[in-house]
């Protein structure tokens, strides 16, 4: 079974369309019309062994909030979708990320409940053009969509680039890990039985 989405979404401020396959080799396409963000969807692709196709516009112009804000919404749907019933997954995820000067660590449970805590102070959140402080936003409108339990936090990293660099690549490695298949598991990963 193909773990696939598709999410069009749009509305009067963006247009985004997005295809993830959980089960990928980390190919990607993408083009958001915000170049760092491009890079890492790149990243997260990549990293996670995922296919991901993504093209987003939106009302830059103005800023880059709404497009942002969006594209979180867009993934954690399809990440749900894709998802499916979450029989015989892993769940859990967790990854402690190093880049440079940058630790970070990022934890995650696919619970069908949605929390999400953001522990990173920026020194300065500028990278080149893009305003890092909607990093927290778009993590919280993924986790809020895919109905995640998601946990992010800085340990240490002074360099902007290599804090969301950090970031991305550790949500893609707990992510990975999460949607794995794993042979032991016999239905939902739950002693509920539903998640």
């Amino acid at each position: 079974m193909k773990r696939t989405a598709k999410i069009d979404r749009r509305t009067r401020e963006t247009q985004i369309v997005l295809t993830l396959g959980l089960d990928g080799k980390g190919k990607s396409s993408v083009r958001t019309t915000i170049p760092f963000l491009d890079h890492m969807f790149e990243l997260l692709a990549k990293h996670g062994h995922f296919d991901l196709t993504l093209r987003a516009k939106g009302d830059t112009h103005v800023d880059d909030h709404h497009l942002v804000e969006d594209l979180g919404i867009a993934l954690g749907e399809a990440i749900a979708k894709a998802a499916g019933d979450k029989k015989g997954i892993r769940r859990y995820g967790n990854f402690l990320l190093p880049m440079d000067e940058t630790l970070s660590y990022v934890a995650l449970d696919l619970s069908n409940r949605p929390y999400f805590v953001w522990k990173v102070k920026w020194t300065k959140s500028e990278v080149g053009r893009f305003d890092g402080l909607l990093l927290e936003h778009f993590f919280e409108s993924v986790a809020a969509s895919a109905r995640m339990n998601l946990h992010m936090a800085l340990k240490y990293g002074k360099q902007p680039h290599h804090i969301a660099e950090s970031l991305f690549k550790g949500f893609a490695r707990a992510l990975s890990q999460a949607v794995a298949m794993d042979p032991r598991v016999k239905g939902v990963p739950s002693t509920k039985g539903k998640l």
